[in-house]
């Protein structure tokens, strides 16, 4: 019997390791392609061709938050000793004021260097708008969306439901205007009189920007920049926006107004490491250990993914966003 029990826990024990190392290689395996995606950061054909001419291409899309490492990206694209030219794609809502001007002055920066023309994919409003008027040239289509320039401050007020359900909130605080509003009680006179002052400088602020880089005043500026979205059609009017096309426009537009060969290849340059986030490695280290029976650990790293996309939906603060509750 004793043999049999220690046959039992010999092989107990080889198993633990064979976990161990599996575990181990696995972890070896997702090092190698964090490592590769962060060297990945710039364009792929801006370190394969280093001297070959090209138009750069770049993609905004969804939420603008805001995001160092295409402020980066960005900022070597403007350095890109074989980019000619830049062609920004654009399909966004907006997001967070914050995020928008930073995502703004990146290319601004960009359009100092190369000449740099936006193309409305479907939709920049709000701060997507404020990406697009970073360029000399704005080339929407007809459906394409565009404007609602405007800023906004949204919070939930529960006082009344917390009301009902006999519940008080109390606080100690420094001053009255301290965390206001905090939206678990009704909010005081004097922190919407604070909110809105925030909400009228920003507001001014864009403003300001789409008549220097618009060049519209007045009434003009007024009528564009009451918080709605026009078609591309009607932002070509109103002086939004500056021709009907897409991409092919765009390269004619450059080779025009800019003598770029309209021959020179048009390439992506990437915002983000090839396997930005890495969201679907984690489910794939997640199953392998749930397979070795590390089901505790599995979960844990599932639920630590899932916080990560959650604390990127965050949209606290001042917004330049168009239909927020579309869930963009």
């Amino acid at each position: 019997m004793s043999l049999e029990t220690d046959h039992i826990v010999d092989r107990r024990r080889l198993r633990r390791k064979l976990a161990f190392w599996r575990v181990a290689a696995v972890l070896i395996a997702v090092m190698g392609v964090v490592g590769a995606a962060l060297v990945a950061r710039r364009s792929d054909t801006s370190l394969a061709q280093p001297l070959t001419p090209q138009i750069s291409r770049v993609t905004i899309q969804g939420l603008i938050l805001g995001d160092r490492e295409r402020t980066e990206a960005l900022d070597s694209l403007a350095r890109s000793r074989n980019t000619r030219a830049v062609i920004v794609h654009i399909d966004s809502p907006g997001g967070t004021t914050a995020g928008s001007e930073e995502l703004h002055q990146a290319l601004r920066r960009v359009a100092a260097q190369k000449p740099t023309v936006v193309v409305v994919d479907g939709l920049a409003a709000s701060g997507g708008y404020m990406a697009a008027m970073a360029a000399d040239h704005i080339i929407v289509q007809n459906s394409s969306l565009v404007g609602s320039i405007g800023v906004l401050f949204q919070y939930p007020n529960l006082s009344d439901l917390l009301s009902k359900l006999g519940v008080k909130f109390e606080e100690i605080k420094s001053s009255p205007l301290k965390a206001a509003p905090n939206g678990l009680e009704p909010t005081a006179p004097e922190a919407r009189a604070a909110i809105e002052a925030l909400v009228a400088d920003s507001y001014k602020w864009f403003k300001d920007i789409v008549r220097d880089r618009r060049k519209l005043d007045g009434e003009d500026l007024d009528r564009v920049a009451d918080g709605r979205v026009f078609t591309g059609r009607q932002a070509i009017s109103l002086k939004l926006a500056d021709e009907i096309g897409r991409e092919q426009e765009a390269i004619d537009w450059l080779a025009k107004s800019n003598n770029i060969d309209p021959k020179t290849p048009v390439r992506d340059w990437r915002l983000h490491p090839r396997f930005s986030q890495l969201s679907f490695l984690h489910l794939g280290v997640a199953k392998v250990l749930d397979t070795l029976g590390l089901a505790s650990l599995a979960s844990e790293l599932e639920l630590t993914g899932a916080l990560q996309t959650a604390e990127k939906l965050n949209l606290d603060g001042l917004l330049m966003l168009w239909h927020p509750s579309a869930g963009n």
